[in-house]
């Protein structure tokens, strides 16, 4: 790691003021510290932002919570109320590491954490979205790479908590320049869609503030299988939330992680679920719908049955 200077900024305004172009947010470090040492990042000066007022809070509201984006993922994982309204945010939420890892990592360090393909990782390889020549996953070793890519970078959205709240129609509050803007999940991830560069859709010096969950008077949860039983990435995640009328689904979201470069949605299965009430062969249609436009690479077809049966327990899930 090369030397660096720390400056500790007490507001937004003088957050972006310190941001030159050799400068970086910090907040918990778990992934830019990670990429310092091993020389894929080397700002000059870190601005640490955990100290700027009012993001570290949890705001409750009748129609909507707000998440500042320095909550760390512990916090979540703990608040009784997120667990009771956001069980899918929860249960994302202590899936995250280790719990020493969740007491540091924070809502918007989630978000905003870069690929780990580990050919991206690897310091001596310049791959692709390092703007080498080629992604050398796609002909390479690509076991926990994408089923789904509209750039040649098939390096996957490695967020759980970004699934979640996909699910759950979150707005995530990002600050540009003087102005805040307000994105859906969809937004703050679609450039990694189309650029191989990209990990989201956050510009230099953009800095996350808040999310904001809008409460529904439905269920939501979230699921994951990995190799490890515990302190390990998702091979393939899904959450799911669905408003019920009568025990008939009203509106319903359904997003797949770990099998795109973003929280992965397909608007036709969200809407075979309209009207219906979820049961197991309602919740295989359901899957067959998000993975129709797969395709397996030589070594992570096994994603495909994997992320089937996770879509249709996590749905089966939401039935109680």
């Amino acid at each position: 790691m090369k030397a660096f200077q720390y400056v500790t900024a007490q507001s937004v305004d003088s957050a972006r003021d310190w941001l030159g172009p050799r400068a970086s947010y910090l907040a918990g470090g778990n992934d830019l510290l990670a990429r310092m040492k091993e020389y894929l990042a080397d700002p000059d000066l870190l601005v640490n932002v955990k100290s700027i007022p009012g993001l570290a809070d949890i705001e409750p509201g009748d129609g909507h919570w707000t998440l500042g984006a320095q909550v760390t993922i512990a916090r979540i994982e703990q608040d009784p109320q997120i667990r009771k309204l956001f069980p899918a945010l929860h249960e994302a939420a202590a899936e995250v590491g280790s719990l020493q890892i969740r007491n540091v990592a924070t809502l918007g360090g989630n978000l905003a954490q870069h690929s780990r393909c580990w050919y991206y990782r690897h310091r001596d390889v310049v791959c692709l979205k390092k703007k080498g020549p080629t992604c050398f996953a796609r002909l390479g070793e690509n076991k926990f790479h994408s089923l789904f890519t509209g750039n040649p970078c098939i390096s996957t959205v490695v967020s759980n908590l970004s699934i979640a709240l996909a699910a759950l129609g979150a707005v995530v509050l990002v600050q540009q320049g003087k102005q805040t803007v307000r994105w859906s999940i969809a937004d703050l991830y679609a450039k990694a869609w189309d650029n191989p560069i990209a990990h989201h859709s956050l510009a230099h010096g953009d800095l996350i503030l808040k999310v904001e969950i809008p409460v529904e008077p439905g269920r939501s949860a979230y699921g994951q299988i990995s190799e490890k039983g515990a302190f390990d990435w998702a091979l393939v995640s899904c959450a799911a939330a669905a408003v019920f009328d009568d025990g008939r689904v009203k509106q319903a979201r359904i997003v797949l992680g770990a099998v795109a470069p973003v929280p992965y949605q397909v608007e036709a299965a969200n809407d075979l679920l309209k009207g219906k009430k979820i049961d197991e062969p309602l919740a295989a249609r359901a899957a067959d719908r998000l993975l129709a436009g797969a395709e397996p690479l030589e070594h992570n077809g096994y994603k495909i049955p994997m992320a089937r049966a996770l879509i249709q327990r996590t749905l089966l899930k939401l039935m109680g």
